[in-house]
């Protein structure tokens, strides 16, 4: 599986602030992240997959969501996090 135990408490560690930290909008929005990359390679090789590109076009609105929250609460929070992901060119 591409989304492990190991894996998440790995990005929750480095997102987040602690391994256990997975309510925090950053350590959310770099899950959402990591899945939207997988999803996307996904529907490189099967672009006819319309389940998936469901999914993955509701984990976008997600992220988005969280994000616009976080700029509304912390716009320093939410310019560490674009930058650490690499959202924005």
């Amino acid at each position: 599986m591409y989304l492990d135990q190991a894996k998440k408490k790995e990005i929750f560690g480095q997102y987040g602030k602690s391994n256990t930290d997975t309510g925090s909008p950053e350590a959310q929005v770099a899950l959402f992240s990591y899945r939207i990359s997988h999803l996307t390679e996904h529907m490189k090789a099967n672009r006819k997959d319309n389940n998936t590109k469901r999914s993955l076009v509701r984990l976008v609105g997600k992220r988005r969501a969280l994000l616009n929250y976080l700029k509304d609460r912390d716009i320093e929070r939410y310019r560490a996090i674009v930058k650490a992901l690499g959202l924005r060119k």
